[in-house]
């Protein structure tokens, strides 16, 4: 793939490791007890950095709260390419074949760990940088009521404010063409989100986010506790643009015909 950075390793010559380890085994039989490790001084209320992923699901949780009869309907037109539904990507209309926006909450439980999430805090907002697509929101800190009648948009509109060491994250005003997750999951244009998070330590960030949509789900879908993990320094945010004309012309020559789609 183009436009990727390479990492940088550190390399520890084996005489010198093997030399530590000696010490600090000799050390520890004399004490008979490991030392605690140090504490590393953060601030519990800068969410600054680039983080990675750690979980390995798709979507919020596990368990899918029960639909409702429109939610029902919503989910059984969507057909993605993965989980226990996935159908060749020709025959599907996952949004993304066509690079449309992968939405909030897509975006956020994305989970391979080399697309990672930026946040950069400023007075008034809070800016989130996600690699996929090269996409990105803004969280207002500056105490403003929702507007009313806000424009549906693809990230929706989103608010936080700190409750403790906790930032949390009020989000409405939602496009209802994106999905949930990769599974085909759907919401509403209802949809009102909740994100937590909490710097656990200095390089822990822990999410649980809570999905409300009446018109979709019978009650409300709650996360389990995700982490994300601080990126080495050197880690940047690269230029990952999902190009309409590159997307179209990888379906007319790969997609389709791997699906039994001959394009005339």
């Amino acid at each position: 793939m183009r436009n990727r950075t390479s990492w940088l390793r550190l390399v520890v010559p084996t005489t010198a490791l093997a030399a530590v380890l000696a010490f600090s085994s000799a050390a520890l039989a004399q004490r008979g007890a490991a030392p605690a490790a140090p504490s590393v001084p953060h601030d519990a209320k800068d969410l600054s950095g680039v983080w990675m992923k750690t979980w390995r699901t798709l979507t919020l949780s596990e368990e899918v709260p029960p639909f409702t009869a429109e939610g029902k309907k919503r989910f059984d037109a969507n057909k993605p390419s993965y989980g226990p539904r996935a159908i060749p990507p020709a025959l599907g209309n996952d949004p993304t074949g066509h690079c449309d926006p992968l939405g909030l909450t897509r975006n956020i439980v994305l989970e391979v760990s080399v697309y990672p999430l930026e946040i950069v805090q400023t007075p008034r907002r809070v800016l989130q940088f996600f690699e996929w697509a090269h996409s990105w929101r803004e969280i207002w800190t500056d105490a403003r009521e929702f507007p009313k009648d806000v424009e549906p948009r693809w990230m929706g509109y989103s608010s936080g404010k700190w409750e403790g060491d906790t930032f949390v994250v009020t989000s409405t005003g939602f496009d209802d063409r994106t999905w949930v997750d990769h599974f085909g999951n759907p919401h509403s244009d209802q949809m009102k989100l909740e994100e937590r998070y909490r710097r656990v330590n200095r390089d822990t960030l822990e999410l649980t986010i809570t999905l409300t949509d009446p018109v979709i789900y019978t009650k409300p879908w709650v996360s389990e506790k995700k982490n994300f993990r601080l990126a080495p320094a050197n880690r940047e945010i690269v230029e990952l643009f999902c190009v309409p004309s590159e997307e179209e012309a990888f379906n007319q020559n790969v997609r389709n015909p791997a699906g039994g789609i001959i394009s005339k």
